[in-house]
């Protein structure tokens, strides 16, 4: 057994990414549900609104979850890591800031905390403040991506190398074939974000959906480099749009706007593609149904397996010796 999975008391070593404000009660009790980790995204929702998501999910599971704190984005972070507390959730992701002041009076509450990193510095410093598990992102994920730009096929190992915590992969994952190559490079779990949005319990528009299953290899662009804001979202008339206003010069205040959660909520949930853009990881490609997330886990658990045998049978001659080198 993973020590993902022991810590968190989860079947599969996986966890739904956070997706922010179109994150929601349904689809995290669906992956809990499922054995994997739910995790419910706070983004910018008012306190009232993440209390009643908790809520909802409490009464569509009894498997642990976890809610993620965007740090520096959420305007009421603190009131937000007091209701995670008060409500007793399992557990917390950290992201988008310095988790360092937070996690002591979560550790202190019994609440399992697994922070997010881009690079092994952050890795390290999550580590020695007491975090549980780190999550390894690179920028092939959907969303917000550090300006580092790694890939998950380098980040992994090198902070593998250098925290005892137990790792987990995100970016760039989105079947068995991923969960395989996460393991060999050191993770013991993976975290998953727009594979789940192609989910039947993802309560995202119908066209997003639609949008994922018609991705490509070449599915998706980065905006916001020039202001240092890394974003990865499915091609899409808005993100066409965005693109234009970077290479005209817009400011970094206007990007801001263009790029709110007020945008990401007008594509994702309503469907308007001209207005709001829609987060998109490289792996759209690989996303050819819509399937529950509970056939998803099942047949990634079985792909990994099947892949795990045929590497090991690659490194291997007839006679059952390794390859010299």
């Amino acid at each position: 057994m993973s020590r993902v999975n022991g810590l968190l008391h989860i079947k599969y070593p996986f966890i739904q990414g956070g997706m922010g404000n179109i994150s929601h009660a349904e689809l995290t009790a669906a992956v809990s549900n499922a054995g994997g980790l739910g995790t419910l995204g706070a983004g910018t929702m008012t306190p009232e609104a993440v209390k009643e998501h908790i809520r909802k999910i409490k009464e569509m599971t009894d498997c642990p979850f976890a809610v993620n704190l965007p740090i520096r984005v959420h305007p009421q972070a603190k009131e937000i890591a007091d209701l995670i507390i008060d409500l007793k959730v399992p557990a917390v992701s950290l992201s988008a800031g310095n988790p360092k002041p937070l996690i002591p009076m979560f550790k202190e509450a019994g609440i399992k905390v697994i922070t997010v990193a881009a690079s092994v510095k952050q890795a390290v410093k999550a580590e020695e403040a007491g975090a549980d598990l780190i999550v390894a992102e690179g920028y092939e994920a959907a969303g917000i991506n550090s300006v580092h730009e790694t890939t998950t096929m380098t980040l992994i190992p090198q902070i593998a190398d250098h925290v005892s915590v137990p790792l987990i992969a995100a970016g760039g994952i989105g079947d068995g074939r991923g969960v395989a190559a996460a393991l060999c490079l050191g993770a013991e779990g993976v975290q998953m974000g727009t594979r789940l949005i192609a989910t039947k319990e993802a309560l995202v528009h119908a066209e997003y959906k639609k949008r994922l299953l018609e991705s490509d290899d070449t599915g998706t662009v980065v905006t916001g480099r020039a202001f240092g804001k890394v974003r990865r979202l499915l091609k899409t008339p808005y993100a066409e749009k965005l693109i234009a206003s970077e290479q005209a010069g817009v400011s970094g205040e206007e990007y801001d706007s263009m790029t709110d959660e007020r945008r990401h909520v007008a594509g994702a949930i309503d469907g308007k593609l001209g207005e709001g853009h829609l987060n998109g990881g490289q792996i759209a490609g690989l996303v050819k149904s819509i399937p529950s997330v509970e056939d998803l886990f099942q047949q990634m658990v079985s792909d990994a397996e099947t892949a795990m045998m045929r590497t090991g049978s690659a490194l291997k001659l007839k006679s059952g010796k390794v390859r010299d080198r």
